[in-house]
């Protein structure tokens, strides 16, 4: 296990930096499109003339900085700089909404922000009449003259990146124990980050991590996605997100590189193949894009290819579920009895064994080339992995393990073994964090049945940002963090994850959705009484409709839609393509809402919701309850 006592995330990186100077620790696309490489040691001296650049500026130690970017090399130099003096970042895309931008910046009263790019710089500019603190910019993208005129009109000093590096190397050169005197004043509980993220009135709640959140996950997970100096992984996702920032930190800290890519079909495979990425971290969608790319792939090739690419499929597929069985490689709720298994299946097993490897031979080979010569590992976070592409990766010989975590627990709960993985779960809690799974009642229910999962541990966030009343509701008076998640521990002590109690929802491309704003907004519409928004580990929203019956039916009279009753008139095709085209027009770009937020499908429902059935007792909506007893008219709303 990874030694992380009482250091920072800065000095276990400036440790690595002296056991590997010259192992490459970052590739990035040049302006012609190749891969370059910079060392440890190059990275690192970025980073120690980041932080002399911001000593240089006066920047204290808990100051909160803005970092307003999406991956790239340069975010982790400027990261890894101000962490080592003690400085807090403020992370966020630079895909922000303006009201989310304004509220993060200036509610953490942000000095100095580090911007990616000039569309982002122009978007907060605009809004400095409402962040009175804000006095500089240091922007890794050139600034433009626009930028340049709206900031000096905004009394802004903007900064290019590597100004502020050159700026840092005559600084560390004046001042040459410096950086190492503030490196080493860090401490295990120092604040690292504040994440914002939403809370259910659409107001982001800020969660504070400190340095030993982000390391107390290294201590194990380093041995179930275990890498070696001079390997690479590919980073595909925005490193805003805390799921990506804790994955490049495990691959910093083994010595191994990153290589920036994107998580677009075209460019990642070729990228796979340029590079022989070891690991590929991700949300489910990527490897659910990946497996539908190689099955278009085939059915474009189509005739006795196509067959054959079918056939062995299911055969691998089918041969899987057997050996799982048998060798006791599934998530287990109750106790089985193995030897069961192998009475059943053995005979069958070793007859579909050489269909199976002639299936690896022909085909899975040939796949698996695909992803290029190194490849050990996919590392789906960010959202539920999909059973049906789990079984398909499974099958064909391709190791996609699953991991489970939140922002406030900085991320990791848990993650699958690469070498020793369990079908249908999530693994054992990282050493470290305690998990438990409890009743409405919060009391601990034991292995074996559904609940609520609660964790402890040293991932466990310091609270929300001066939300104590938030922080107090989320961690009871013993540490235990409410996940709001409905989950199972298995006999082996893995968890599974069912379902949501809170009402935020993730879909598979890692995109987090606060219903009630969509279902506000889409009330305000005359012929909609209820709507209900869903979708929890869907690739898409949809929804569960209550039309007003009354001005439902004076519409259909009006334009002439002939109907029996207001049953009979919610199956009629004109009542789904009007009620359809006022969806679409609500939940739209004009009114604010992104693009993961539209709904291309929705049910409709002719009977009102009760308490006791979908409704609590306080008329709020049990949405846990609603997946269930609605699960029939979801499953079309959801259909692939």
């Amino acid at each position: 296990m990874m030694d992380v006592k009482d250091k920072t995330v800065p000095r276990l990186i400036q440790e690595v930096v002296k056991k590997n100077p010259d192992a490459p620790a970052q590739y990035s696309k040049n302006a012609q499109g190749q891969f370059e490489s910079l060392t440890y040691s190059q990275m690192w001296q970025n980073a120690i003339d980041f932080a002399g650049g911001l000593l240089s500026y006066n920047v204290q130690r808990g100051e909160r900085l803005g970092l307003i970017s999406e991956d790239c090399k340069e975010w982790q130099q400027a990261d890894l700089g101000l962490l080592a003096i003690g400085a807090v970042d403020i992370p966020r895309g630079t895909d922000a909404s303006p009201s989310d931008l304004k509220y993060i910046l200036s509610f953490t009263e942000c000095r100095i922000c580090i911007v990616q790019t000039n569309a982002a710089a122009k978007k907060i500019l605009d809004l400095k009449a409402d962040l009175p603190d804000l006095k500089y910019f240091v922007m890794f993208e050139q600034p433009g003259q626009e930028v340049l005129d709206l900031a000096k009109a905004a009394g802004i000093v903007v900064h290019p990146f590597e100004e502020i590096l050159e700026k840092g190397r005559a600084y560390n050169k004046e001042n040459p124990s410096a950086f190492e005197d503030e490196i080493a004043k860090g401490n295990w509980d120092d604040t690292a980050a504040i994440i914002f993220t939403s809370g259910t009135t659409g107001v982001p709640k800020g969660v504070t991590l400190s340095h030993g959140n982000f390391l107390t996950q290294l201590v194990e997970v380093t041995d179930r996605i275990k890498l070696y100096p001079g390997e690479n992984a590919l980073a595909i996702l925005p490193v805003w997100h805390v799921y990506m920032r804790e994955v490049e930190y495990v691959i910093l800290s083994q010595g191994c590189a990153m290589t920036y890519s994107k998580p677009i079909g075209k460019i990642l495979l070729e990228d796979m193949l340029k590079t022989n990425p070891v690991i590929l971290p991700g949300v489910p969608r990527v490897f659910e894009a990946v497996m539908e790319g190689i099955e278009r792939k085939m059915r474009r090739t189509g005739g006795i290819t196509l067959k054959l690419y079918n056939f062995f499929v299911r055969v691998a597929i089918l041969h899987s579920r057997m050996q799982r069985k048998m060798l006791r490689q599934n998530f287990m709720p109750r106790q089985e009895i193995t030897p069961l298994w192998w009475i059943l299946f053995l005979i069958p097993w070793t007859l579909l064994l050489p269909l199976k490897l002639l299936g690896d031979a022909l085909v899975f080979k040939k796949i698996r080339a695909m992803l290029g010569k190194n490849f050990r590992a996919g590392i789906a976070g960010g959202g539920a992995y999909p059973k049906n592409v789990d079984e398909y990766f499974w099958a064909l010989g391709i190791e996609i393990v699953e991991g489970y975590g939140l922002t406030e627990t900085a991320p990791i709960v848990s993650v699958r073994h690469i070498t020793k993985p369990v079908f249908g779960c999530i693994g054992k809690p990282l050493y470290g964090i305690n998990a438990r799974i409890v009743d409405m009642e919060g009391n601990d229910v034991g292995k074996g049945k559904k609940g609520v999962l609660q964790i402890k541990g040293g991932t466990v966030m310091k609270g929300y940002y001066k939300r104590p009343e938030l922080t107090a509701k989320a961690i009871d008076s013993d540490g235990w963090l409410d996940t709001g998640d409905l989950a199972i521990i298995g006999m082996g002590g893995e968890l599974k994850i069912l379902g949501r109690v809170k009402d935020t929802i993730v879909l598979r491309g890692g995109e987090n959705v606060e219903p009630l704003p969509l279902e506000i907004k889409l009330e305000e519409s005359l012929y909609i009484q209820t709507a209900v928004v869903l979708g929890q580990d869907q690739r898409n929203l949809g929804a569960l409709i209550l039309p007003n019956q009354e001005e439902l039916e004076i519409w259909a009279k009006q334009n002439n839609v002939a109907f029996s009753d207001f049953e009979d008139l919610l199956k009629k095709e004109e009542t789904y393509k009007f009620l359809d085209s006022i969806v679409r027009d609500i939940i739209s770009a004009k009114n604010g809402f992104r693009a993961f937020e539209r709904i291309p499908r929705f049910a409709l429902l002719s009977k009102p919701f009760e308490v006791g059935r979908e409704l609590s007792a306080k008329q709020e909506l049990m949405r846990y309850k609603i997946s269930e007893l609605y699960a029939k008219e979801l499953k079309a709303v959801f259909k692939e």
